[in-house]
């Protein structure tokens, strides 16, 4: 029989898997990784100097973005109008807080138009109707 323990702290998905938000203090500072979720809030501010701040939301939590001006410019598209963004950059800690500083950004969102198309071609059930 075989005994499962928990990994050890250097094993998390490497990039391009996807670390998920719960497991964002497994990885040291520095490291690199990718993330992804749903873009629940963008913030420019004023006093920030060009730096675009996201809030990314998986099914475990949420992941804090840091995107510099030279990479907002690059990848402009992404950033401003993508709904599920996957980012690889590095684990920055302070604080007590977590971010991502973003290297790369990558507009996933038509995964979820696939979902919703296949959400459209299960019928439910109507009122009464057991399925």
């Amino acid at each position: 029989m075989r005994v499962l323990t928990a990994a050890p702290p250097h094993d998390w998905p490497r990039p391009p898997a996807a670390l998920v938000a719960a497991r964002l203090a497994d990885p040291p500072e520095g490291a690199r990784v990718t993330v992804a979720g749903l873009v629940i809030l963008r913030q420019r501010p004023g006093t920030a100097k060009g730096v675009i701040f996201l809030t990314l939301e998986d099914e475990t939590g949420v992941v804090n973005i840091v995107v510099w001006r030279a990479l907002y410019e690059q990848y402009r598209r992404a950033v401003i109008a993508g709904r599920l963004l996957r980012i690889t950059g590095r684990i920055q800690r302070q604080s007590g807080v977590v971010h991502v500083i973003a290297e790369k950004v990558e507009d996933i969102s038509p995964l979820l138009d696939r979902l919703l198309k296949s959400a459209d071609d299960c019928t439910l059930p109507q009122a009464g109707e057991t399925g």
